[in-house]
């Protein structure tokens, strides 16, 4: 087994770290297919072993540039980093139009392979076929230039939205309402204003907690242009090429050639799915945005509509109001520190592991680097990237950065987020839980024969099913109060949690109204191309939601979802629907083996598996709908 990762420890060795290690990974991916092409005899096994080499070699390249792009705090470094993600994709491209290696595999006999590397072949096969291996020359180069340029917008997308933070300045008495810790953090300038960022634990408080309107409507409009009008051609040609794209390859659009490899087959299967949404949660949203906006009536008696700058806000007046809940109360319990090792410990028990913290160089001084262990026995390394500093994604994800190959590469991956270093909300620690569902899938699948089947690789629209379901243990009293304690050492009050999950259930509609908007944009805008982007999502997110759109505003611009879920963003509710059939498996939320045979049946196998599977292995059946239609307080359908 190969050593975790070792990173630079001097900082002027970072930009060869991002470039020329990447560089020789790619140079051995071309050896690797060279031989591959080389005309010698092999068996079919063999073949796949070297193409695992490959793999190996290529995924390892693109993860460690794509985690350096985002978070290494020198921008010579980022910029380095970018250009070998770039060319990591590229070199993906350059291969999946390979006739000759397509050749290799496509003469290969599954006969006498196991049922692993039979699933690899065809997977292979798949792949080259859906990278246009088996069309002509002049066809495979438009495909290879098609995917060069997709890759060259996306990084481009991503940077704008990543270095687009923006500022808005308002008087002292603006900022009414909000807690002390934050206001003591944003002290007012010589010009006697007080500055708040697009930075999302600055936009998070304001959106809960400001009384004045205007101030949240100012910090929401500046969210939502955050990478306007920069990325507006970006975005436009970007939707143009994946058209193009998918129709060279013979789909009618991007989203038929996204879903085929996905659960849902088909983007015309997306548009039904987001319709069964759009039904199961429409009455009950029509209800809340009724009450919200009769709330919003008691301050501002002359307002029209609801807009989605005051909803977080009068959620969080009405759960104080009707459910007694008070959000800056159960702050006090959650703490940063406190919670991270809540998390910790709660996962651990969970799933049978340790965390051991390691004292290695990382990318930055606040990455927090951990050992996971089972037994004793290593099984993988994380690293904790987790508060906002400038320059940073800024926003929650999970990088992978090695992929685990039984007995050879330990599986690695880096947790990216931005959470305050002191109390946090309690939406923020449900994040926190479900970035770390992710985690805990990407290191517990690592243990494979075959790359391509390591950590997180799933279809697409189940992948967030696991870190969706992980959110549920925030909910619960008995696990929120391990770790959930106040300044004197006292645990949140169950009864406070049990009002808690009655609270979370009122609003929960338009909530999902809200996703079903993005998942819209996301699927209509890939599917339309609009020449005007900003009337057609202005239109989407009209149609999705009773809660008013803030026209005038280009929140398409920095919707990061759209470089890596392209027109798939419905994931996230399809995702849902199976997180919470998945829930009606535990007999407890902290039962051994409930727990046990979650991990067996869902998480370690990776890709080994289709999800339909691992799913029917785990409940005894195929999943149902009928769990998600419960929770959303729909009738059964």
């Amino acid at each position: 087994m190969s050593e975790p990762i070792a990173f630079p420890t001097a900082s002027a060795d970072w930009l060869a770290f991002a470039s020329t290690r990447t560089d020789d990974r790619l140079a051995h991916v071309d050896e690797l297919a060279a031989r591959l092409k080389d005309g010698s005899s092999r068996t079919a096994l063999e073949s796949l072993q070297l193409w695992n080499d490959l793999q190996i070699e290529l995924r390892s390249a693109y993860n460690e540039a794509e985690v350096l792009a985002e978070v290494h705090p020198d921008r010579a470094v980022r910029e380095a980093a970018e250009s070998r993600t770039s060319a990591a994709q590229a070199k993906d491209a350059e291969l999946m139009t390979d006739a000759e290696l397509a050749a290799v595999f496509g003469a290969a006999d599954a006969e006498g392979l196991d049922a692993d590397a039979a699933r690899l072949l065809a997977k292979i096969q798949r792949d080259f076929r859906r990278g246009g291996a088996d069309r002509d020359a002049d066809t495979r180069e438009r495909l290879r230039a098609f995917a060069a340029r997709e890759t060259e917008l996306s990084v481009t997308f991503s940077r704008n939205i990543r270095e687009g933070r923006r500022e808005i300045r308002v008087a002292p008495d603006k900022l009414a309402g909000l807690p002390e810790d934050f206001l003591a953090g944003h002290p007012v300038g010589d010009d006697g204003l007080v500055a708040v960022s697009t930075d999302n634990l600055d936009v998070t408080v304001v959106m809960n907690y400001a009384h004045d309107r205007e101030t949240r409507r100012a910090l929401r409009v500046a969210r939502a242009d955050l990478a306007w009008p920069e990325n507006d051609p970006v975005l436009a040609e970007l939707l143009d090429i994946r058209q193009q794209h998918a129709e060279l390859l013979g789909y009618a659009s991007w989203a038929d050639y996204e879903t085929e490899d996905r659960m849902a087959r088909s983007g015309a299967r997306v548009a039904s799915f987001l319709d069964e949404v759009d039904e199961a949660s429409k009455a009950a949203a029509e209800s809340e945005y009724a009450i919200l906006l009769e709330r919003l009536r008691e301050d501002v008696p002359d307002a029209e509509g609801v807009t989605n700058a005051d909803q977080m806000y009068l959620l969080t007046r009405l759960h104080e109001e009707r459910f007694a809940v008070d959000a800056q109360q159960v702050r006090r319990h959650l703490d940063f520190t406190r919670v991270l090792g809540g998390l910790l410990s709660t996962t651990g028990r969970l799933f049978g592991i340790e965390y051991a913290p390691v004292d290695v160089p990382a990318w930055h001084d606040e990455v927090r680097s951990y050992d996971v262990l089972r037994a004793g026995e290593r099984i993988g390394r994380i690293h904790l990237d987790l508060h906002p500093r400038e320059g940073k994604f800024n926003h929650a994800a999970v990088f992978g950065l090695a992929p685990g190959v039984r007995g050879r590469v330990l599986p690695e991956a880096a947790l990216v987020c931005n959470f305050p270093t002191g109390l946090m909300e309690h939406r923020q620690v449900q994040t926190f839980f479900h970035e770390f569902g992710h985690l805990v899938h990407d290191i517990l699948g690592g243990d494979q024969e075959w790359a391509p089947f390591s950590g997180v690789a799933t279809e697409w629209d189940f992948v967030e099913a696991p870190s969706q379901m992980l959110e549920e243990w925030v909910w619960d009293a008995d696990v929120l109060a391990s770790f959930a304690l106040d300044e004197t050492g006292a645990p949140i009050p169950a009864e406070l949690v049990a009002r808690m999950r009655e609270a979370d259930a009122f609003g929960r509609a338009l909530l999902v109204r809200t996703q079903l908007g993005h998942a819209r944009v996301s699927y209509h805008l890939h599917m339309d191309r609009p020449a005007d982007l900003a009337a057609d999502t202005d239109h989407w997110y009209e149609v999705s939601s009773p809660l008013q759109h803030l026209r005038g505003t280009h929140s398409y611009a920095a919707f990061g979802h759209l470089t890596g879920y392209g027109s798939c963003y419905y994931t996230y509710q399809w995702s849902l629907v199976i997180a919470r059939d998945l829930l009606t498996g535990f007999t407890g939320l902290m039962d051994e083996a409930s727990a046990t045979r979650y991990r067996r049946e869902i998480l370690e196998p990776g890709g080994r598996r289709d999800a339909a599977d691992l799913i029917e292995a785990f409940l005894g059946r195929p999943f149902t709908v009928d769990a998600y239609r419960e929770w959303l307080g729909a009738p059964a359908a």
